[in-house]
């Protein structure tokens, strides 16, 4: 059997298995994964269990028994990788490189290597591109200068995944793999099909191409240690990647993870409710019983607690990298807004436009920024955001939406471009309310800086940092009303 599927001599410290998972474990918890005593003992008794030789089925066995929310797969799974890995060096794979001339030590023949992986990626074997990514990285992935005298000098080699990817290219191969496969038919297949089987030779190259990183990361971790590795290279949960520098992909997990999320709220807010099922001592009620028990209190009498659904209305700056922070507090606004009776949502940049049709129960969500930005009508200058301006025509248009009985929401960082804040504005907004709050996206130390107006605005009303999607959590589960 070949090492890709064991956990190989040499996976543990000297300290042997249990020790090892401790390590794990802790590494879990270091990147802010809950684990505790009970799910690690949990892990080993799955570990005494499982067959060791079938890493896979370890590694299932490991995220079921640790593991409490999906969110955190993608975590587990790297460090899985660093702690378990599929082999020790070069492994021994059963796919050789060619090269040319006789022997190894000739030149890696690229045309031939990328003849290979496109038959690979063609026939979907995903244990053999396995095996062909590692053998790519032992011969291709030794980096610079460093990788091409690390022998002969002694040092260990630094590895790049960069530099394997570059040489094989593996995206050309699409169009080559296509022609291959319209000509293994006797007709042409429909443009149904064709674009079918495009897209599944593209998603073989994506994961061709996370082989080939997993690989680069495995050996840089037996280079430099695999604690170093994981501070750097573990990618962070979704939910705790900040707003402003999450990248495209980061933003739709992070839009994957909002019901779950809404979920998770709602049953906190449930037992909040529970507990809370007694409203403040009356007096005169206690006195009354107490004459009965000769002036002493021994059953308190307290009021009934009406809990209220209070109206919310949501005022958000759509405008630049904000935009990610506001789409997805706004789908957690969606997702909870049964803890509501009215939810009002209003969009600005230099003006503000009511928006709230486009986020009712049953529209669709998808693409539901855009929208914002195409159909409402935000901007009348020069496109930069303009609070000030934002809470005039907020109030002019659409000022009696603010009552006693709602809550204003306001999510921004508070950029105001040098502008008028309209601070008297705000002022008399925020006293027309029951509750007011101001989300900012922005670490606190920002606050202020530049041409933020966020200390001005916090003399206002309260403004809580929300830069992560577990701040925002927290800070949403504190307002909702009990």
């Amino acid at each position: 059997m070949s090492t890709a599927g064991t956990i190989g001599p040499g996976a543990g410290p000297a300290h042997g298995l249990p020790g090892h998972l401790v390590d794990f474990v802790g590494a879990l918890r270091r990147h802010r994964v809950a684990v505790g005593p009970g799910e690690t003992v949990d892990a080993a008794e799955v570990v005494t269990v499982l067959d060791l030789l079938h890493r896979e089925q370890v590694r299932e066995g490991l995220a079921a028994a640790l593991l409490r929310r999906s969110g955190q797969r993608q975590v587990f799974d790297a460090l899985f990788d660093l702690y378990f890995p599929a082999a020790i060096g070069a492994g021994s794979g059963e796919v050789d490189v060619p090269r040319i001339g006789d022997g190894d030590a000739g030149p890696v023949d690229i045309g031939a290597l990328r003849d290979l992986l496109a038959d690979l990626l063609r026939n979907d074997d995903d244990a053999a591109l396995a095996e062909l990514a590692r053998a790519a990285v032992e011969a291709l992935g030794r980096s610079g200068a460093a990788g091409v005298g690390a022998e002969r000098s002694g040092a260990a080699p630094s590895w790049s995944a960069y530099q394997a990817l570059r040489l094989l290219s593996p995206e050309t191969l699409l169009a080559q793999i296509m022609d291959d496969l319209r000509a293994a038919h006797d007709e042409e297949p429909s443009r149904f099909a064709d674009e079918i089987a495009r897209r599944a030779i593209r998603e073989r190259i994506a994961r061709f191409r996370a082989m080939i990183n997993d690989e680069v990361r495995r050996r840089t971790a037996e280079t430099l240690g695999r604690e170093q590795v994981a501070r750097t290279a573990v990618p962070m949960q979704a939910e705790q990647v900040e707003f402003l520098s999450a990248y495209a992909e980061q933003l739709a997990q992070l839009r994957r993870i909002v019901h779950p999320l809404a979920r998770r709220l709602a049953s906190r807010l449930a037992v909040r409710r529970r507990h809370a099922k007694r409203g403040e001592l009356d007096m005169r009620r206690t006195l009354r019983r107490s004459m009965s028990t000769g002036g002493v209190p021994i059953k308190p009498a307290f009021r009934t607690r009406r809990p209220g659904r209070p109206e919310l209305v949501v005022l958000c700056d759509v405008s630049g990298s904000v935009a990610g922070f506001s789409h997805f507090t706004l789908l957690l606004v969606q997702a909870l807004r049964e803890q509501f009776s009215k939810v009002r949502v209003f969009a600005f940049v230099e003006r503000t436009d009511e928006v709230t049709h486009l986020f009712e129960p049953g529209a669709e969500l998808s693409g539901v920024m855009n929208r914002v930005l195409r159909e409402a009508r935000l901007v009348s200058f020069d496109g930069h955001s303009d609070y000030g301006s934002s809470f005039g025509t907020f109030a002019e248009y659409w000022g009696d939406a603010v009552t006693p009985r709602s809550s204003l929401l306001i999510l921004g960082d508070a950029r105001n471009n040098y502008r008028d804040p309209n601070l008297t504005v705000l002022r008399r907004l925020v006293g027309q309310t029951r509750h007011a709050h101001w989300l900012n996206p922005e670490p606190r130390r920002q606050w202020g800086s530049g041409d933020s107006a966020a200390l001005r605005y916090a003399d206002m009303l309260p403004m809580h940092e929300c830069r992560t999607a577990g701040q925002l959590a927290d800070v949403v589960e504190a307002l909702l009303p009990v």
